[in-house]
């Protein structure tokens, strides 16, 4: 999770600056969750040559909430984040000199977008926010106020997300994560694991699997366990030699797939039970409905022009498994062979429920049994 963030200060002596403004979006990588933008009355004055640069003078400070009335807001939404900025290092300056002048220590990781560009965008001529944009053709409205060039910042981190083939940043968050425990080795083990959804494993240094887990996102999920400061993170990170993965298309199956794969391996570590949200009586409907029934359940697969099957027959699970485009998924005896066919168990259909009953959009396709 990242906060992208930009200030504007007052200008003056060195740790003497205040805040005049402040933007800040909460960013998962792909959305934006969260947002706060406000002017700050920064109880100093304004150096004239940066209210000629902002914009922002003192009668439009003046009514504005003082920092100690916004501090809770920016500790709650760049909570569990790392700061991405434009210059990162002033930022933050910035931000905790604030902070101490109210007796608090703020600390967060940081990630600086000029850095970054450096190593991803060599061929600019000028790392200079407003000559990056131009040169991105990114459009900044405001320059030299806090959301514009926020928001401006946040159009570049995208761009070098997207850039970030050798998963360089989301390396380096993990590096100050990790309070520099993380090795050449555990960079090393990262290399080649995918943005896929899938379920991953763990191993050992004899080759035997500690750890299995399912996830939207393999490389995040594998880089948490690493960079994490639980105690369960501290021992997958001195004990994990190996990573293994099998992509699955959708989350629904890298689920049904990790429950038989705990089954069938006994980890050394657990990482938890299953779990059911029944979302009220509409879970416990499916079941019913389910009884005697066969259909399946198709959804997105691995790659372009593959499909998920999971099978229900005769109101008990089957199994799962893919198919082209081309199959005649609609006729059951293809649809067995083309599944790894299991001992379903409620558990399964549980969990099937379960996820469905979540309104998700999935197409069902009805099926004769017999036929």
């Amino acid at each position: 999770m990242y906060a992208v963030l930009d200030i504007e200060t007052t200008g003056g002596q060195f740790n003497e600056e205040g805040i005049t403004e402040i933007a800040i979006h909460r960013f998962d990588g792909e959305v934006v969750l969260d947002q706060f933008i406000s002017l700050v009355n920064p109880e100093r004055d304004i150096q004239p040559y940066v209210a000629n640069l902002t914009g922002i003078n003192e009668k439009m400070v003046r009514t504005a909430p003082k920092f100690h009335e916004v501090a809770k807001r920016v500790v709650e939404i760049t909570e569990d984040t790392v700061l991405v900025a434009h210059n990162a290092q002033f930022d933050y300056r910035i931000l905790r000199t604030e902070f101490r002048r109210l007796g608090f220590e703020f600390e967060r990781k940081t990630l600086c977008t000029i850095d970054l560009a450096k190593t991803l965008l060599p061929e600019a001529e000028s790392y200079n926010l407003g000559k990056l944009s131009k040169f991105l053709g990114i459009p900044i409205a405001n320059a030299h106020r806090a959301n514009g060039d926020a928001l401006a910042t946040l159009s570049l981190f995208r761009i070098l997300l997207d850039k970030d083939h050798d998963k360089a940043i989301i390396l380096e968050t993990m590096r100050d994560a990790a309070n520099g425990e993380l090795s050449k080795r555990h960079v090393d083990l990262l290399r080649d694991v995918p943005t896929d959804t899938g379920v991953y494993y763990l191993h050992n240094k004899y080759g035997h699997i500690i750890y299995i887990g399912y996830t939207k996102n393999l490389l995040k999920a594998v880089s948490q366990h690493f960079a994490g400061e639980a105690e369960i993170s501290r021992k997958l990170r001195k004990d994990t030699r190996k990573v293994t993965f099998e992509r699955t298309g959708n989350l629904m199956i890298a689920q049904l797939k990790w429950m038989e794969e705990l089954d069938r391996v006994s980890p050394d570590y657990l990482s938890g039970n299953p779990s059911f949200s029944t979302n009220g009586s509409s879970y416990e409907n499916l079941l019913e409905e389910w009884y005697g029934k066969t259909f399946a359940i198709i959804d997105k697969g691995r790659q372009d022009g593959e499909k998920s099957i999971i099978l229900i027959r005769n109101g008990e699970y089957k199994g799962f498994g893919y198919a082209n485009l081309n199959h005649q998924i609609n006729n059951i005896h293809i649809l067995e062979s083309v599944i790894s066919q299991v001992e379903g168990t409620e558990d399964h259909l549980r969990l099937i429920a379960s996820l469905m009953a979540k309104k998700e959009h999935y197409q069902i396709l009805e099926l004769n049994s017999g036929a």
